[in-house]
C-alpha cells in the first residue's frame, strides 16, 4: 500500500491545553475540530493538526510545523498583530520583521507556540 494518496496528519504536544487552544485558535486562526481528553484537533488548511495533551514535554530545537504562505510580510504582520513574537537567530541576516531569505530565495520566519514548539512560515520565490 502506498501512502501517496492518504491524508497527512500533523502532531505536536502541549502540557497546557487551554493555553494551546487560545494560541492555535485565536492567534493563528485555526478552526478547532475537537477537544478530547487526549488532544486538541484543528483544521490547518485541510490537514488535521493534533495537539497532544501530555504531562511532560521537552520541545525539539528545530522546526516542528510550518506553513507555506503567499505573502510572508503580510502573514508576519497579521500574526504579530495577534501577539505572535517572531524569533531571531544569531548569524542569520533577518530583516526587521524577523524574515530570513535563504540562498534559494525562499523567505522564512520562525516563532514558537506556548510549549516552545518551533513553527515557521515560508514564502517560496
Amino acid at each position: 500500500m502506498s501512502l501517496g494518496a492518504a491524508s497527512l496528519m500533523a502532531f505536536v504536544a502541549t502540557v497546557d491545553a487551554g493555553r494551546a487552544l487560545v494560541f492555535y485558535r485565536d492567534a493563528l486562526g485555526l478552526a478547532l475540530v475537537e477537544d478530547s481528553p487526549f488532544a486538541l484537533a484543528f483544521d490547518a488548511g485541510g490537514t488535521m493538526l493534533r495537539i497532544q495533551k501530555v504531562e511532560r514535554f521537552t520541545p525539539h530545537p528545530f522546526t516542528a510545523l510550518g506553513w507555506q504562505v503567499p505573502d510572508i510580510g503580510r502573514a508576519v504582520a497579521g500574526l504579530a498583530a495577534n501577539g505572535v513574537t517572531f524569533r531571531r537567530f544569531p548569524g542569520m541576516d533577518q530583516d526587521a520583521s524577523g524574515v530570513w531569505t535563504s540562498p534559494s530565495g525562499a523567505k522564512i520566519a520562525w516563532f514558537k507556540d506556548p510549549d516552545g514548539n518551533v513553527l515557521s512560515l515560508t514564502e517560496f520565490s
